[in-house]
């Protein structure tokens, strides 16, 4: 079998050289893109649905079909099984979207218990599906006090974790009972101007990358696992 000089551990047949023509969209892109927002408290008033569905609107402005996941009602990971209707909707609508936008308080340095659900419900694999991989991230909170980025680090790591492209811009919106009148509507700030910002980069971003993640999300080690398993297969026949 033929190496490669000077990289003898790659198998050759299995590399990938990437090329422009290999990122060239794939599937019926003819739909607006698709986002699904999460949120994550269930107060009456909630500044963290408020910001979201100030989000939504900008969202589709730009020309997305948004929807919005209600938290209300979905049971602690691994206290129901997974086909609790809830459980079901949340898992659908992650296979249904191209991108997402996740908004947490922040609570005692930390995203709630309310986000967190929400996330360990979306299972890294369900068979030979991956809910989340591929999909691009928006990460947003509210403060209820001054201006902190804990809330949005951690939605980052936990992105990352589930393997979703999340974008560089962010918003943090410091002592939000300030930002949002009785309707629950952001006020003009610069607050507001930064979360345009972030939304116009999520669909900028998921028009660039839809059609195009199941290559870029194609991996040299599974790839090469792959094969080590056909083989094994193969010699458990004979």
């Amino acid at each position: 079998m033929n190496r490669i000089s000077n990289l003898p551990n790659i198998k050759p047949e299995l590399v990938d050289q990437p090329t422009l023509e290999k990122l060239a969209q794939a599937g019926d892109m003819n739909h607006p893109p698709r986002i699904l927002m999460l949120y994550g408290s269930l107060r009456e008033r909630s500044f963290s649905r408020f910001l979201t569905y100030e989000a939504a609107r900008i969202l589709e402005h730009f020309g997305a079909e948004v929807r919005i996941f209600d938290p209300m009602e979905l049971p602690m990971v691994g206290s129901v099984p997974e086909t609790h209707p809830k459980v079901v909707e949340l898992r659908e609508l992650c296979l249904w979207s191209e991108g997402q936008v996740w908004c947490s308080p922040e609570r005692h340095g930390a995203i709630t218990a309310v986000m967190k659900n929400q996330i360990d419900w979306i299972p890294l694999e369900m068979g030979a599906i991956r809910p989340s991989q591929g999909r691009t991230l928006a990460v947003m909170q509210v403060c209820g006090g001054s201006q902190s980025f804990n809330v949005v680090n951690t939605l980052r790591l936990l992105g990352r974790w589930m393997r979703m492209f999340t974008i560089p811009n962010q918003s943090s919106v410091p002592m939000a009972y300030k930002e949002f009148d009785d309707d629950g509507r952001m006020r003009p700030s610069a607050y507001y101007d930064r979360v345009v910002d972030v939304m116009e980069e999520l669909f900028k971003i998921t028009l660039l990358m839809r059609g195009r993640t199941d290559y870029l999300t194609d991996r040299y080690s599974e790839r090469n696992e792959q094969a080590r398993k056909a083989i094994d297969r193969q010699i458990n026949r004979l």
